[in-house]
């Protein structure tokens, strides 16, 4: 059963920055494209960024390119998402996503989310 814990979220001002962690158990992780996605309140759930299972390519929203940076520790079972440059719109839960197949960016796992908001 795969799992997904996020980390690392909290309270900021605007132009500060934070970095998540998803920690992920219960399959062999390496083998499995992994993702961000965040909700702010009244609002769908979007898109922010995927890594693929190498690493080697990466994905991100329009809205976050050039301030976030997603990357992954095979070694240690985890992705990572730094935030910079944060704006009160980048306020939201953030959630870890995991692919349910190999070369796919189907995201079938998720996190419980955890909470970023960002003060003007």
């Amino acid at each position: 059963q795969v799992q997904l814990v996020e980390a690392g979220g909290g309270l900021v001002q605007a132009g500060g920055s934070l970095r998540l962690s998803c920690a992920a158990s219960g399959r062999t992780f390496s083998d499995y494209a992994m993702g961000w996605f965040r909700q702010a309140p009244g609002k769908e759930r979007d898109f922010v960024a995927a890594i693929s299972w190498s690493g080697l390519n990466t994905w991100y929203a329009d809205s976050v390119k050039g301030r976030f940076t997603i990357s992954r520790d095979n070694a240690k079972n985890a992705v990572y998402l730094q935030m910079n440059s944060l704006k009160p719109e980048d306020t939201a839960v953030y959630y870890c996503a995991a692919a349910g197949t190999r070369l796919t960016y189907e995201f079938d796992y998720w996190g419980q989310g955890t909470q970023v908001t960002v003060s003007s």
